[in-house]
């Protein structure tokens, strides 16, 4: 199953964040159970927006942007196939 990378624009404070996150796996586990969401990184931006990184497994980039509708709250920028991860470890001295 093909990797994503969603990158995410929110505009709520930190404490709606939670909340946000427990929706987004209730609605993946209910409505798209063919995507599974690895983990996310979460910029603050000055203004407080938050920026989130989040990888997932899934079909299809369409997949992912229905999902993301149905979560709403925030809005995706950008989704990329990931082609692979490297380390430094893959690149010994």
């Amino acid at each position: 199953m093909p990797r994503y990378l969603i990158v995410r624009t929110f505009e709520l404070d930190e404490e709606a964040m939670p909340e946000v996150g427990r929706r987004s796996k209730e609605i993946a586990k209910g409505e798209f159970p063919e995507i599974t969401w690895e983990h996310s990184h979460v910029a603050v931006r000055d203004n407080g927006s938050f920026k989130q990184f989040c990888v997932y497994r899934a079909p299809d980039p369409e997949t992912l942007r229905s999902h993301g509708e149905r979560v709403g709250a925030h809005r995706i920028d950008d989704i990329w196939e990931i082609a692979g991860d490297v380390t430094p470890a893959d690149f010994p001295g």
